[in-house]
């Protein structure tokens, strides 16, 4: 076992006593020693229920002869910290998260990991973890929240931020928008659109390091129960059969990944984590993989936050299993093995599909033809850009620049109405590394909606999106403002063109004249982990990685 030059002969005999005092005994040192790590806190409804996944998990773990240890790492909720300044730590904890995992198994010399997540970058974060100690392990997601009813309707968190702008809009009062927010979010879990937590909860299970049907389970199902025990008599058959993630996680099975976001009309922030991801994994992915596969993935879900349908109702229509099935019959993925030891396409033959459900559809009639992310380049982006159009039925978009300097200005703007329709909303210095830490425009994008401009103005920015963002948005712009990108050099009233068909976005001014004299400015951070995090992120182009570019583990295998 990994764990015996920690534990074994007279040598090791302190760390024995240490584990002693925590309650094991030799017959539970001599065993597989198995890391369950979650990201348990109680400042949100992500990961509330995860201490008693842990146990259950424990649980499993202890039936199949092994001994469990557990930890926690942190969570940075978006919800909560969205246009703030604390969002800033959102994207940054994704890193924090992989590194604080690595470090306490590592340290431990742990012989096999079961990862809990919950929220958007605790998600990632724990396959970047799985896939740097490519021990015998495996992701739980902890669930998505159920919706919350207001008059009949569901509701979720996207619907207090586009509430928010209606509200500044007039067309509803504070009460109005105090009972949205009294109601949308009603117990534990995970914000319940295809929003990005379950974007990549789909995502973990179309690469394999998750068992198929796993993480369709909502956080408060009875059934999880069962589940999570499971999750940890799998893991402990993992160990013996010495099936690892770096098996699992194959270049085949990242497009078997990228077609679920992209056939569920799934997040923007899913084209940064898996290239995270690929790059642990030692696998080549780029940004125009992203492109390719969506031109052939259309769109089979009805899935907030354009669609219908929550995640909890996608699960009861079939989950990833019955989605899984439809995109097999339709020839669009690969047959690769998963976490289960069974491959694929044997996982997903089975899948029931209860009779008029309606959140799952098929390859022969989609709601959209291709999928719901494409890669722009241009005079904006010459490194590219991602724009989401899973709810959009726009292709292009021509109008003037209105520029910000940080997401606060936008937001300002926008709430006194000042946007108007045709306007092209330009926010930049939110990249990696001007940010830093990329933070999400849902306060802009949530409240143009509520203003009812979402289908009139585009919106471009080097920062990200939320998984709950719709309408005609641009984001990842590369290089980053920060780094002298062309978007530091837009000026106000700049004709911008965003045309999907050609794949390009570009702005009508000879924005190299403009450079002269530009200094990148001053850091907004000059110590702390927000310091670091700027000096050594990567572009979003290669998933905001803090890995140094041109360094790929495992030589970079194709």
């Amino acid at each position: 076992m990994h764990s015996d030059a920690i534990k074994k002969g007279m040598s090791r005999a302190g760390a024995r006593a240490m584990w002693k005092a925590t309650g094991l005994s030799d017959a539970d040192i001599a065993k597989p020693l198995v890391a369950v790590c979650h990201t348990y806190t109680d400042v949100t409804p992500c990961s509330i229920n995860q201490r008693q996944l842990a146990d259950w998990v424990r649980q499993g773990v202890r039936e199949a002869g092994g001994t469990p240890i557990e930890f926690n790492t942190i969570t940075v909720t978006d919800g909560i910290a969205m246009g703030t300044e604390g969002m800033k730590a959102s994207l940054v904890s994704r890193e924090v998260v992989a590194d604080s995992i690595e470090l306490a198994v590592r340290g431990h010399m742990l012989d096999a990991v079961v990862c809990i997540s919950g929220c958007d970058k605790t998600i990632p974060g724990t396959m970047m973890a799985l896939l740097r100690l490519n021990l015998p392990g495996l992701m739980i997601y902890s669930g998505s929240i159920a919706p919350g009813y207001l008059d009949g309707k569901a509701i979720t968190i996207q619907d207090v931020y586009e509430a928010i702008g209606a509200c500044a809009a007039g067309k509803i009062n504070e009460g109005q928008l105090k009972s949205i927010e009294d109601k949308a979010c009603p117990g534990a879990g995970a914000c319940g659109g295809q929003f990005t937590a379950n974007t990549m909860a789909m995502a973990g299970t179309m690469l394999g390091l998750s068992p198929m049907g796993m993480s369709d389970i909502p956080a408060n199902d009875p059934t999880k129960k069962d589940a999570c025990v499971a999750a940890g008599r799998l893991v402990m058959d993992l160990l013996q059969k010495d099936l690892r993630p770096r098996q699992i996680v194959t270049k085949k099975a990242l497009e078997n990944a990228i077609t679920g976001v992209m056939a569920s009309g799934g997040s923007t922030n899913g084209v940064l984590h898996l290239l995270a991801i690929a790059r642990e994994a030692g696998l080549k992915l780029s940004i125009d993989d992203f492109d390719r596969v969506s031109m052939k993935s259309p769109i089979i879900t009805d899935l907030k936050p354009w669609g219908r349908f929550v995640a909890t109702e996608f699960w009861k229509a079939g989950g990833v299993r019955l989605f899984a099935k439809r995109l097999m019959e339709g020839k669009l993925i690969k047959d690769e093995i998963t976490v289960t030891g069974r491959r694929l396409f044997e996982e997903v033959a089975g899948a029931e599909e209860p009779a008029g459900q309606q959140a799952i559809l098929s390859v022969d009639k989609p709601y959209k033809k291709t999928g719901g992310i494409f890669i722009l380049r241009g005079t904006l982006a010459p490194e590219g850009c991602v724009i989401k159009v899973s709810g959009s039925t726009k292709d292009r978009h021509v109008g003037p620049a209105r520029v910000f300097d940080s997401e606060e200005a936008a937001f300002k703007a926008t709430q006194a109405r000042k946007i108007k329709a045709g306007d092209v909303v330009i926010i930049r210095y939110e990249g990696p590394k001007g940010g830093p830490g990329m933070r999400e425009m849902l306060a802009v994008t949530g409240a143009l909606q509520g203003q009812g401009l979402g289908k009139d103005v585009a919106l471009i920015t080097d920062g990200r999106f939320s998984g709950a963002t719709h309408g005609f948005m641009v984001a990842h712009v590369a290089p980053e403002a920060a780094n002298g990108g062309p978007i530091a050099f837009v000026k106000n009233g700049d004709e911008v063109t965003i045309d999907v068909p050609s794949r390009k976005i570009t702005v009508k001014a000879d924005l190299k004249k403009r450079v002269k004299g530009w200094k990148p400015p001053a850091p907004r951070y000059t110590w702390g982990v927000l310091a670091k995090y700027a000096a050594t992120v990567a572009s979003a182009s290669e998933g905001a990685v803090t890995i140094p570019v041109g360094l790929i583990p495992n030589g970079g295998k194709k």
